[in-house]
């Protein structure tokens, strides 16, 4: 059933309606800065802040962005060689499903171990979080493919590789754009998990420094800034999909 057009704003109306009911009892029942911050606090350390949580959210936001890059490419990699090799697939798959049981906060400082203080183990925390989504969605994706299309090409005398390049890969960008999706997401937790366990900048840096002091405005600023990016990651992929894929767009047009 296709939703009305007065319903599309509830969602925003209602989160309207919460901030006001959280704002009204901040100040109704005279709650300290440092136990709970209104959403006007928030906001007025945010723009107070704002020049430091930019220069922090810059370092987060390029190893968010480099651990995407990398996580891609190693999942693209690694799609094609378990659609292609089953032996791979089951050899390597149920190592992947246990890898996403491990917690990457237990993980991330045996990164800082062997890596050091720098960006390679936040970009490495990135990596782990990315990699599964994108590279189960791209081998699901080629697995779902008619084998009567692959005969089709065969039957022309296409090449494996040509296979990949004309049924396959094509077939397999829309899951393979779902993952990204979720992995946009994860992409920034990744980045700001690392950077809880060791670093000298970064939102997570900014985010235990303020805590310690409890700043609880500037934690809840920080905080947002954080949902920005992940949502900023997530519409950079929409938009990617939107211009890569035109014909779903034509499909949902």
């Amino acid at each position: 059933m296709r939703e009305k057009k007065w319903q599309k704003p509830l969602p925003w109306l209602m989160i309207v309606a919460l901030l006001a009911l959280w704002e009204i009892c901040v100040r109704a029942f005279n709650i300290p800065l440092y136990v709970l911050p209104g959403p006007v606090d928030v906001l007025s350390a945010l723009f107070a802040n704002f020049s430091t949580l930019f220069s922090h959210a810059l370092v987060t936001s390029s190893e968010a962005a480099l651990g995407m890059l990398i996580a891609l490419a190693l999942g693209l990699l690694l799609g094609v060689a378990m659609d292609a090799f089953p032996l791979v697939r089951r050899c390597l798959y149920p190592i992947l499903v246990v890898t996403q049981t491990v917690p990457m906060i237990v993980l991330a400082p045996i990164l800082i171990i062997y890596l050091g203080f720098g960006m390679a183990p936040k970009i490495l925390t990135v990596v782990l979080m990315c990699f599964f989504p994108v590279a189960v969605n791209f081998t699901d994706g080629m697995a779902q493919v008619g084998q009567g299309y692959v005969n089709l090409v065969r039957s022309y005398g296409a090449s494996r590789a040509q296979v990949y390049k004309l049924v396959k890969l094509p077939a397999a960008l829309p899951p393979l754009f779902s993952g990204l999706r979720v992995a946009a997401t994860y992409s920034i937790s990744g980045a700001v998990v690392g950077e809880w366990i060791g670093s000298q900048s970064g939102l997570g840096y900014y985010l235990l420094r303020v805590k310690e002091s409890y700043m609880l405005d500037r934690v809840f600023a920080c905080v947002l800034v954080i949902i920005a990016l992940s949502l900023l990651m997530n519409g950079i992929v929409r938009l990617c999909q939107y211009i890569f894929l035109p014909f779903l767009r034509r499909a949902k047009g």
